[in-house]
């Protein structure tokens, strides 16, 4: 797999904005360790090998488990694994990234309200659309997770 683009170099602009609102979710209260499992799952669903090699040491980095984190496509079987927050922030981040699919029904919707504050859910919601603008970009131009650049 070679890099069709470097879209970092080519609209830096661009990237600095997508910078711009990680900043604002950095800021926003929500737990690092949550935003980064959200990216993750939101990567895994996208089939994003830049941004799962990522998020998964920044998980690990964080002292997540790699017990758990190797659960989380199958959290629903895990679920003793994971706190509440983190199985409503997994279940948000799988159906607002299958929006197209889901519609994001009003019972996913009721689900996350009763786990987060409504502005936690809508720094949520930013956070997990932000990770699926970053994996389209990191797949449309076949960006390199650094697993395979420091082979």
């Amino acid at each position: 797999m070679s890099e069709r683009i470097d879209y970092m170099k080519v609209a830096p602009a661009g990237v600095k904005a997508l910078g711009g609102v990680y900043g604002y979710i950095m800021q926003s209260g929500l737990p690092e360790e949550l935003l980064e499992l959200a990216y993750y799952r939101t990567s895994q669903i996208n089939g994003c090998a830049y941004c799962l090699d990522l998020h998964s040491k920044a998980l690990t980095a964080k002292g997540f488990a790699l017990a758990k984190l190797v659960l989380v496509p199958v959290w629903r079987e895990a679920e003793a694994l994971f706190d509440p927050r983190e199985r409503a922030a997994l279940a948000w981040a799988e159906t607002v990234t299958r929006v197209a699919d889901t519609a994001i029904p009003d019972e996913a919707f009721q689900a996350a309200s009763a786990a987060f504050s409504e502005k936690e859910l809508v720094d949520l919601t930013i956070a997990i659309g932000l990770m699926n603008t970053f994996n389209r970009l990191a797949i449309g131009f076949r960006r390199t997770p650094d697993a395979l650049r420091d082979q």
